[in-house]
């Protein structure tokens, strides 16, 4: 084995020591130059020769080795954000970045996740209960099938957020704009929504009974076989809201949207249009 070459090696690889992959790939080129600088060597060439020769037929190694270490670390990085399956409850995540982390079937009661970027995660089938997400990016995030009963959503950033089918009892949304996400087959009948926008949020199949979304915004919302007793829209606004029950009128439904109360809404032609169609109160909505 040549010193020389060995010596070569070290010098570029040392500060990605630690890195497996790139490790491997030292081991295998190491094999390779001395091969190469041993065939150099029975041609004829002098060790000077041989050696220049032998680096030179290797190009600029830095940037492959640079690309590996990367790809290897950010491998890294995906095994460390996988919680799946763990008992996490109370657990500090306070800031942290974890994008496409798996948190699924995992106890997490009481943890802090609030300023994390929690970008493409899941945590279907969970116990997140009274779990903090203040400030945090749920963007393109999975939380199907668990329980958030209490969690806190101040000023969190939901984006593509599917929270279908989870308990969201005493779960609190304030100064939250909402766009894209699915909060469909959900009973909403005990959360709490403050100063929010829904942006393209779907609301089928859930139970708003009972819900004050007073002041608040809604464009290209979807209520359609939403359950809506005695919701109060007082203030809101409106543009191209459905409210369609995805079946022929009943009575019953009729009844339901005249008791929905719209004082002091301002809401788009075609909503306004839709709503009066079902004979809702709309004595004191502005048309824009």
């Amino acid at each position: 084995m040549n010193p020389k070459l060995t010596n070569y090696l070290n010098s570029i690889f040392t500060p990605y020591d630690g890195v497996k992959s790139v490790t491997e790939l030292k081991a295998d080129l190491l094999s390779d130059l001395q091969e190469r600088y041993t065939e150099l060597r029975a041609e004829g060439k002098d060790d000077e020769t041989a050696f220049k020769m032998t680096v030179e037929s290797i190009g600029d190694i830095e940037e492959t080795i640079l690309e590996v270490a990367n790809l290897s670390r950010s491998l890294e990085r995906q095994v460390v954000t996988n919680f799946s399956a763990s008992n996490l409850a109370e657990s500090d995540f306070a800031g942290v970045r974890a994008h496409k982390g798996q948190f699924n079937g995992s106890a997490l009661h009481g943890s802090d996740f609030s300023g994390a970027d929690l970008t493409g995660s899941s945590f279907k089938g969970s116990d997140v209960r009274e779990a903090n997400f203040d400030d945090a990016n749920l963007t393109d995030c999975s939380l199907s099938a668990l329980d958030l009963a209490n969690a806190s959503f101040n000023k969190t950033i939901l984006v593509r957020t599917n929270f279908s089918k989870s308990g969201l009892a005493g779960a609190k949304f304030t100064g939250v704009r909402l766009t894209d996400v699915s909060l469909s087959m959900i009973d909403l009948r005990k959360t709490i929504f403050e100063g929010c926008v829904f942006d393209g949020v779907d609301f089928n199949y859930s139970d708003l009974s009972g819900q004050c979304f007073d002041g608040q915004t809604f464009i290209g919302v979807k209520f359609e076989k939403a359950a809506l007793t005695e919701v109060s829209f007082k203030g809101a606004t409106f543009k191209n809201v459905s409210f369609q029950p995805g079946f022929t009128f009943t009575k019953k439904y009729y009844r339901m949207i005249k008791a929905i109360c719209f004082d002091g809404a301002t809401m788009d032609k075609l909503t306004y249009a839709a709503l009066k169609g079902m004979e809702a109160d709309l004595s004191k909505v502005t048309v824009i």
